[in-house]
């Protein structure tokens, strides 16, 4: 059985693509043809690296099967939602006075879960979520369902990799924490009351190994029975709630 394609507008075309890139429009994900060159694909590419939006170079059939207009070996997801660059991101929760507490997803790709986490997110007070270009769910009208909206209220940040974001967030004092099964503390030992980047792993294969190696702590949520795992949007609803109660009992 295929899987349904996300329920995004398309744009189809070398030029109006690259429009869009040009004019700042949002765009969730570029397809490019494997094959396809010339000035105006290089165009795109630079862009879309600048922009941190996904490329996908797929053969002409995947192409063939998102539409049957011309497309020039270019199509693209127009985004329902909009990003900010992460350091802004930064900068602006630190300019209200706030202290960060941000989400990272590394590597989680269903969309109902990233909608899950935003409504979560939102409701515990992080004030914004990291999703690295690399495998990163598209955000579709399904997660911004499942997320009651809170995809649209809360800050979303695209940035090239995981390593990166790592980087932003330490020369700007916030601590990363990676979420492991057999993380090294438990949630509540954990201080969430200072500047806190939260890394939920997907639920295959968990975070990735730069989180391992350059997260200041690696943290667990104990359970009572031995099971495998959460499921990623429950756990990570479970460790925002555990920050709000921090930081509500330290006010």
């Amino acid at each position: 059985m295929r899987p349904a394609r996300p329920s995004l507008p398309l744009l189809i075309g070398r030029k109006p693509v690259l429009e869009a890139l040009e004019q700042g429009s949002g765009i969730e994900k570029v397809f490019l043809l494997r094959t396809a060159t010339g000035e105006e694909v290089n165009r795109i590419k630079h862009l879309a690296k600048e922009l941190n939006i996904p490329i996908s170079q797929v053969p002409v059939e995947k192409l063939n099967g998102m539409t049957k207009a011309m497309h020039q070996g270019v199509v693209a997801y127009a985004s329902l939602l909009d990003y900010v660059d992460l350091q802004s991101a930064i900068d602006s929760v630190v300019d209200k006075g706030e202290t960060p507490l941000f989400l990272m997803l590394d590597g989680v790709t269903d969309v109902r879960n990233v909608g899950a986490i935003a409504r979560s997110a939102l409701c515990c007070g992080a004030q914004g979520i990291i999703l690295p270009t690399a495998q990163s769910a598209s955000l579709t009208e399904d997660a911004i369902k499942t997320s009651a909206g809170a995809l649209k209220k809360i800050l979303l940040c695209r940035i090239p990799s995981v390593a990166q974001a790592i980087d932003v967030l330490r020369l700007n004092g916030i601590q990363v924490l990676g979420t492991q099964m057999k993380g090294s503390i438990p949630v509540y030992e954990a201080n969430l009351n200072i500047p806190t980047c939260i890394v939920m792993g997907a639920e295959d294969t968990g975070i990735s190994k730069d989180v391992i190696k350059r997260a200041e702590q690696l943290i667990r949520i104990p359970m009572a029975a031995q099971f495998d795992s959460l499921n990623v949007s429950v756990a990570a609803g479970m460790i925002l709630y555990e920050a709000l109660r921090q930081r509500a009992l330290s006010k």
